[in-house]
């Protein structure tokens, strides 16, 4: 079967002025600023000036995927125009794509199929230039640390123990480890750097997490950028470098509005990965939508374990949000995956794999039913390559474990392909049955938050702590940073920290190798496994198929 490519279905879409979307969304045209015809950004004082609708608030998750994404995103934005098509008034809420990925190996981050936020391309590129702003604020404050140093250093700063590394938002490992500052008194203090990308930039946290421009520098201020030689923390409120920065990211804390191909409207903006960071788009844009909506959809990166606890723990807790019901996606590939098959061999009918892997998708809804108590259900998100016995089989395999499921079509068909969903969601909220409650209490000490986490939603016997991150710990907690929520990297492959244990293991450890403090963002990083904040690209990049003509249209973003 011929099948058409997603940039190939968004390229024919007729896209709406975007200011009939905001008229949709109820939102006055004297509040949005416009990109061009089909991009917005919109006030975030509306907040406080226009009455809310106190939308329900659904949140997409998944199983753990495969290395080429399982389709979160197509998911909620189909979910999205299934609730528009039935009538009720919906926005979706997503995470702004990075460059590296889309350069990498996913290709574009908008959706697929009949289930794409528009205009796919802009969206995938250089959008409103959010994420240029936020590697600016980043790399102005390593400019102003290294110039503190260099003009007498007056915090006595230890340029041994500077933690504030620049940021670019591509996959470039030549960048993970840097010696800078080389050819002279005139050219800086020689130290060893590094780059991370800009995704996992604490600014990118503290973007998404900021509820206003007064909350954004205080938490800028709150930075810790490096330690003296007394081993005292310095923060980048004693550089100055809040109201520079907050400045850089006035226009950026913007939500942005775009639609759907179907005309749903959508708010995307900020996107912290999830195996390295949070995972979700701004605190802003999903209040902004739940303030105007009846019914909000959003997103949280990566499987269950990575996102959507990072979701429930860090950002619901901090911005005091509560979900409404949960879409846990599954899919054929990702659960053959996780049942022993390599990713070439993903196409194949195995039925066999198919129900080894089941136990991983069991896991994701016992830790969203039985430890955050949310209402779920399990959309089966269809590939073109799934045999009806494949599809068959999860779905009566998730009845007879008595899982609620569904069967998601919307990569083929739209927001028609996703009314089944859509009508379970709506069922799953008016029944009320929601009991939400936090996985740790957060004043518990970081060693048992991440014991906590580890246990119940990895499945873990214990978390264990190298020397270096009991270190790191003590020095944390001394510091007055103990009681903050925990954010983990930690791969998005596997419950575990080993990306090859696939499915659902059991008599593991989670191995915490380092401990860092974001604390404008307000939480603990635990380092596992082998994690990076800057990742690589791959042998063919997905770059080698992107290509523009002489009209400027864009092809191969996916």
């Amino acid at each position: 079967m011929d099948f058409k490519s997603d940039i190939e279905i968004a390229q024919e879409c007729k896209m709406e002025d975007i200011r009939k979307i905001a008229e949709k969304a109820g939102i006055p045209e004297d509040d949005i600023e416009l990109y061009g015809k089909y991009k917005a950004k919109v006030n975030y004082n509306l907040l406080k000036t226009t009455p809310s609708k106190n939308g329900k608030l659904i949140l997409c998750t998944a199983i753990n995927p495969t290395p080429a994404g399982e389709g979160k995103t197509t998911t909620s934005i189909g979910v999205a125009d299934a609730l528009s098509k039935l009538g009720k008034n919906t926005i979706v809420a997503l995470r702004e794509p990075s460059l590296g990925p889309v350069f990498g190996v996913k290709g574009g981050a908008a959706g697929g199929g009949y289930a794409q936020v528009v205009p796919m391309e802009d969206i995938n590129l250089h959008f409103t230039g959010d994420f240029h702003a936020i590697g600016a604020a980043n790399n102005l404050l390593a400019a102003m640390v290294d110039n503190h140093i260099y003009q007498g250093n007056s915090l006595d700063i230890d340029p041994r123990r500077i933690v504030w590394r620049r940021c670019v938002d591509m996959n470039d490992r030549q960048l993970r480890f840097i010696t800078d500052g080389l050819g002279g008194k005139a050219n800086g203090m020689p130290r060893e750097d590094g780059f991370d990308i800009t995704v996992a930039s604490e600014i990118m946290a503290i973007f998404c997490l900021a509820s206003n421009i007064t909350d954004l520098k205080e938490r800028l201020a709150r930075i810790v950028v490096a330690y003296t030689r007394a081993g005292e923390p310095v923060t980048a409120g004693q550089i100055k470098a809040q109201g520079p920065m907050a400045a850089l990211l006035k226009d950026a804390l913007k939500p942005n509005l775009v639609q759907t191909l179907e005309g749903t409207p959508a708010f995307v903006h900020g996107g912290p990965f999830a195996n390295i960071a949070h995972g979700c788009n701004s605190v802003i844009a999903t209040r902004m939508a739940t303030h105007f909506a009846d019914y909000v959809v959003t997103e949280a990166g990566f499987g269950a374990d990575l996102g959507a606890e990072k979701f429930l723990d860090i950002k619901c807790r901090m911005a005091g949000l509560k979900p409404d019901a949960v879409v846990i996606v599954a899919t054929v590939r990702a659960l053959k995956y996780n049942g022993g098959v390599p990713k070439a061999d993903l196409n194949n009918e195995n039925l066999e794999a198919l129900e080894k892997g089941l136990p991983n998708l069991l896991k994701h809804v016992e830790n969203i039913t039985k430890v955050y108590k949310l209402p779920a259900v399990v959309a089966i998100n269809e590939f073109p390559t799934d045999t009806q016995a494949e599809l068959k089989l999860v779905e009566n395999k998730c009845k007879e474990l008595g899982v609620n499921v569904k069967l998601s079509q919307v990569w083929a068909k739209g927001g028609e392909g996703g009314i089944e969903v859509a009508k379970e969601v709506m069922r799953l909220i008016d029944e009320g049955k929601n009991d939400f409650q936090f996985a740790y209490d957060e004043k518990l000490s970081i060693k048992e938050k991440i014991a906590a986490i580890s246990k119940k939603i990895y499945g873990a016997d214990d978390a264990v702590f190298t020397p270096q991150a009991e270190k790191e710990i003590a020095e944390l907690e001394k510091n007055g940073f103990g009681q903050t929520p925990v954010c983990i990297a930690k791969t998005q492959y596997s419950l575990t920290d080993d990306q090859t244990k696939l499915g659902r293991p059991t008599g593991f450890n989670i191995t915490v190798r380092q401990v860092t403090i974001s604390a404008g963002a307000g939480f603990v990083v635990a380092v596992t496994g082998s994690i990076m904040k800057m990742p690589g690209l791959p042998k063919v990049p997905a770059a080698e198929r992107i290509d523009v003509d002489e009209n400027g249209v864009i092809s191969g973003l996916f």
